[in-house]
């Protein structure tokens, strides 16, 4: 990639992850941050999603489900979408930024090859989730 790869996190991992993503050096961008508090509460998923995709961001959420929902699945095609998903959503927070620092290599070397694409953020792995 010839620019550096900028993430936006999703609302559903809230501004901890951001912030301890940062502390590894990784160039995070929250929903807060690019709409403001109140625009970011009351945006519809796919207007940030498409607004990721033409910005070049890769997404990190752990909403497991915008793969089945046709709006944010239409986002994610016709933006070419670099989505990495927490896949646990009971886990804490220390526990999900724990989970994208051990991974944070393999995240990085797969949001380098064009999308659209769901990986699942698991323990010690990525794995593809969708387009299967």
């Amino acid at each position: 990639m010839n620019r550096q790869l900028e993430f936006l996190v999703d609302r559903s991992l809230g501004k901890s992850i951001a912030e301890g993503l940062r502390a590894y050096g990784v160039t995070v961008h929250t929903l807060a941050s690019v709409y403001g508090e109140q625009g970011a509460q009351q945006l519809a998923d796919e207007t940030w999603l498409d607004d990721a995709g033409e910005r070049g961001w890769a997404v990190l959420t752990k909403d497991d489900a915008i793969r089945r929902r046709p709006n944010e699945r239409d986002a994610l095609m016709e933006h070419g979408l670099r989505v990495f998903c927490i896949t646990n959503a009971q886990l804490t927070g220390s526990e999900q930024l724990a989970r994208l620092v051990a991974n944070l290599d393999r995240i990085v070397r797969q949001a380098e090859t064009p999308g659209p694409y769901i990986y699942g953020v698991y323990g010690e792995r990525i794995d593809r989730l969708w387009p299967r």
